[in-house]
């Protein structure tokens, strides 16, 4: 599935660069994301970096992830899409 995350970076403050399995690209700023019980850790910085790729979409220690549909419709969606 093209939804599928392949490669994923830290860029600065709340914004991860992501690689999708179609090719497209692109930077999410995830801080007016990051609300509710689960995500509240995120909002701290050092933890918010540690997050890995699992199940093909980010994921951080504490069980917090996002659908891997949700992240590619936010990279389209917020104009930072790169499509080579």
């Amino acid at each position: 599935m093209y939804y599928h995350i392949i490669d994923a970076r830290y860029i600065q403050e709340y914004i991860i660069w992501m690689k999708f399995k179609d090719g497209t690209e692109g930077e999410i700023n995830f801080f007016h994301d990051l609300d509710g019980p689960i995500f509240e850790p995120l909002r701290i910085k050092d933890y918010f970096k540690q997050f890995d790729l699992q199940g093909h979409t980010l994921h951080w220690k504490n069980g917090a992830d996002f659908a891997p549909e949700y992240l590619y419709q936010l990279v389209k969606e917020r104009c930072m899409a790169v499509v080579p």
